[in-house]
């Protein structure tokens, strides 16, 4: 296997037996950090470190995916619609999850059905920029319509 002394300097490929031995020396534990390469990759450390080592990296990839919210009213302008579609755009790059709310006040929660086409609209925009896959199909909510996309 191949050995990664506490240091982060490749010991090079070693037996099991030596491996341990060279851990046990360092009043350390052998780890193995990797099984999908030939031979497996071990490290020496405190296996407690390693465990918060995991955690962070682990909180790492769950800020990288936020849900970023863009709003759009009843009454928005195509160019409006551009402008928007390109923030989504910047969203969906850096890998985040989009959530799309159009707000409905007062009568314009009776004229849904065109409320819709602004939001297909906005999608076909947003289409043509980056391949977007729908997650959260679109649904009601307390303040118009919402919908959840992400970068496919």
């Amino acid at each position: 296997m191949r050995v990664i002394d506490e240091t982060g300097k490749q010991v090079g490929i070693v037996p099991l037996e030596e491996a341990l031995r060279m851990a046990q020396e360092r009043n350390l534990d052998l780890i193995q950090v990797t099984e999908k390469v030939t031979p497996a990759v071990c490290k020496i450390m405190e296996y407690g470190k390693y465990l918060y080592w995991l955690q962070k990296k682990e909180k790492g990839a769950k800020k990288s995916s936020q849900i970023k919210t863009v709003r759009l009213g009843f009454k928005i302008s195509l160019h409006d619609l551009e402008i928007r579609a390109i923030q989504a755009e910047k969203f969906l790059k850096k890998g985040n999850r989009i959530k799309i709310e159009m707000v409905l006040r007062g009568r314009e929660k009776g004229f849904s059905d065109l409320a819709k086409e602004k939001l297909k609209q906005f999608l076909e925009i947003l289409e043509k920029k980056i391949p977007i896959k729908i997650e959260g199909e679109l649904k009601r909510g307390p303040r118009g319509l919402i919908m959840t996309i992400s970068k496919q």
